[in-house]
């Protein structure tokens, strides 16, 4: 008999039978001969693709905290609410107002998730391998890299599971220190074996331009600022990609894969249940168009005073947030109520990224204020929808079963941020007149493209400029890089990740914890300070236990 390779893609190896801790996929039995073929090894490595999505066949609903867009990290990080109301998914609530166990459900489940990702990439290398695939191999490791990015933001000291590991059934390995050797190795073997975007047919595959954005925001990271400016240089200068002309594209079906989105998780609907939508199910109104769950995700105050701007059109880099400087809004109002809008200058981007009382929501009609509100007045959710994960009206790949699951890719990097970040990687390396000009990039975009529009004119007062005035020093620089990746990159997923590696988290987050108690007047009393300590996340309890040592706890917890 021939002999057979066993493919099983476990967690860390630290397997439990409760889908608490793990997903466990199909476990498969293949010949030897047919893993070594290109169309064994690719089952593969669509296995590890797939796990991108938080979604697996045995976590078939919402994804929560899994999902591969990291929307709970903008309520971490100040940019939105749990949403619905408090005692809804506990779990999540306890999370936002500072309380971190790491016994908390939620944690073993992007954990499992993650590392799952991790180890059907290795999978993916070891038959690549094998076969001689260099291409398939190329992928994997690209796709491998994602994966531990992901669990370096958020756990910091990971464990390393190597395809040699892997190939041995060693799974329970230590967590030493952060996966940044073994993420750049990954990445260098991509860029120099993947083809060219314009070779690369596929949409949703990485390219060698994608490699190399990823190794630019890898070393950003690590405060590698020469070493970022290169890659993102690299990626720059090869013309590969460009900013969509409209903002909006970057968040509507028809804009996808365009020459502004450089790798994304492509969702998919289907007339079932469909597993590889977009799992933002919780994320959507309670009332509106065809809508009647669940609620979630819901903007804060705070990132809606953002995006508010002088009569010049610039950001209010410093007086946002002051009391009596609020963007008006209905909250604790009955949609019966009488409600004027803002009337003041604002960033056309704030409407496409937040559901305000009064404006049109993604084509359903009219946010018609706390009748759309899942939320009670006594919870903290506030009153405003989240826009970006949530289809336009009128697009196809949408799930009948529920009209939520839907096909909106989510841009896990987009040429927007790549600019902003090697703005960043130019005020600590390079030129700040580089900088100047990749932010202006950004804000003449947001003040060509189009806008909202209500009767054939624009919805709101969008004021937006480009500066006018160079960047007087590296101070003002990077205050005005920071705050322009918040409001192009408002719920996308950063906000929280950006906050730690810039050193201010606890610094902006006590803030805004004490000004959205001005809209929500019960947040404060709910939430406790910011622990520093959370900069990083516990490692599961779970995780710990079931490898009897091996694994040790982060600092604070």
């Amino acid at each position: 008999m021939k002999r057979k390779i066993i493919y099983f893609a476990m967690l860390i190896g630290i397997l439990a039978c409760s889908d608490d801790f793990t997903d466990l996929p199909q476990i498969g039995a293949f010949e030897e001969e047919f893993l070594q073929t290109e169309e064994g090894a690719n089952l593969f490595l669509a296995s590890a693709y797939s796990m991108l999505t938080g979604r697996s066949n045995l976590s078939v609903g919402d994804s929560r905290m899994r999902s591969g867009d990291n929307w709970f990290h903008d309520v971490l990080g100040g940019d939105a609410h749990k949403g619905s109301t408090d005692n809804d998914l506990s779990s999540l609530l306890r999370l936002e107002l500072g309380e971190w166990d790491p016994s908390n459900e939620q944690l073993p489940r992007k954990w499992a998730t993650l590392y799952a990702g991790v180890n059907r990439s290795n999978a993916a290398i070891n038959a690549a391998l094998a076969g001689g695939l260099i291409q398939v191999e190329a992928q994997a490791r690209f796709i491998r890299a994602i994966y531990y990015i992901e669990l370096t933001k958020m756990w910091g000291n990971v464990s390393v599971v190597s395809e040699e590991n892997f190939a041995a059934l060693e799974f329970n390995q230590p967590n030493s220190g952060p996966a940044w050797a073994v993420i750049e190795s990954d990445l260098q073997f991509a860029i120099a074996n993947l083809p060219t975007r314009v070779n690369q047919p596929d949409a949703g595959r990485p390219s060698t331009e994608v490699a190399m954005a990823f190794l630019g925001k890898a070393q950003l990271y690590q405060s590698n600022y020469t070493g970022a400016l290169a890659s993102f240089n690299s990626v720059i200068n090869s013309g590969a990609y460009s900013l969509n002309a409209n903002y909006l594209d970057n968040f509507r079906l028809e804009g996808e894969n365009g020459p502004e989105s450089i790798f994304a998780i492509q969702f998919l609907a289907d007339g079932g249940a469909s597993f590889n939508a977009n799992p933002s199910t919780l994320n959507f109104p309670r009332g509106g168009g065809p809508f009647t769950c669940c609620g979630f995700y819901q903007p804060s105050q705070d990132l809606v005073n953002a995006y508010q701007t002088d009569a010049a059109g610039l950001p209010l880099l410093d007086t946002y947030n002051q009391p009596g400087n609020d963007v008006t809004n209905d909250h604790l109002l009955a949609s019966s109520d009488a409600f004027t809008p803002h009337t003041g200058p604002l960033d056309p981007r704030l409407d496409y990224t937040v559901s305000r009382r009064g404006y049109d929501f993604n084509g359903f009609g009219i946010h018609t204020g706390q009748d759309w509100i899942r939320a009670q007045d006594s919870d903290i959710s506030g009153p405003y929808i989240s826009k970006k994960n949530i289809h336009q009206a009128g697009d196809g790949n949408v799930s009948p079963v529920n009209n939520r699951n839907n096909g909106v890719n989510y841009n896990m990097m987009r040429y927007a941020d790549l600019l902003l970040m090697a703005a960043e990687a130019e005020i600590e390396a390079g030129s700040l007149e580089n900088a100047f000009d990749y932010v202006n990039l950004v804000r003449m975009r947001a003040k060509n493209g189009e806008k909202l529009q209500a009767d054939g004119v624009d919805a709101a007062n969008y004021v937006v400029e480009p500066y006018t005035t160079a960047f007087a020093d590296q101070a003002f620089a990077r205050k005005a890089v920071r705050f322009e990746r918040r409001i192009e990159l408002g719920m996308e997923g950063h906000r929280f990740f950006d906050l730690a590696r810039w050193g201010v988290s606890k610094e902006v987050l006590d803030a805004y914890y004490e000004n959205e108690g001005r809209t929500i007047p019960n947040f404060g009393s709910k939430v406790a300070p910011f622990d520093e300590a959370h900069v990083v996340f516990p490692i599961p309890t779970a995780a710990i236990d079931l490898s009897e040592g091996n694994l040790t706890q982060n600092p604070g917890y």
